[in-house]
């Protein structure tokens, strides 16, 4: 994606990127240094501690929980899109919709305003 996409990164300072433990190498920490960018990744079993390690627990707990909700309430992992652009609409159209949803139960006063229950069937 940096590569692919150089402007994202360029003009752009203090960029925090986070990571599973798929991207632990010394030369793409290295490569991602010389464009500025700090890597947040866990700890793999042989190294001792890393900059942001606590907080990156408090952060993947919040991705998981979104990726949770996704998955559960909007059904992402049945999108039925056969390609790239299909499959980018239809996550759109669903996270818009939650979204309308959310907006609709704060609107009302529902006591839960992030449940699709209602609209649900």
């Amino acid at each position: 994606m940096l590569e692919v996409d150089a402007d994202l990164v360029a003009g752009r300072e203090g960029i925090l990127l986070i990571t599973d433990k798929g991207f632990a190498s010394k030369p793409f920490e290295k490569d991602l240094a010389e464009q500025g960018i700090e890597l947040l990744r866990p700890l793999l079993r042989r190294e001792k501690n890393r900059y942001g390690e606590p907080m990156l627990k408090k952060v993947r707990q919040l991705i998981e929980s979104v990726n949770d909700t996704l998955k559960g309430q909007l059904d992402l992992e049945q999108h039925g899109g056969r390609t790239f652009e299909g499959v980018a609409v239809r996550v759109t159209q669903r996270v818009l919709a939650m979204a309308a949803g959310i907006w609709h139960n704060n609107l009302i006063g529902a006591p839960v305003t992030r449940s699709l229950i209602a609209s649900d069937h």
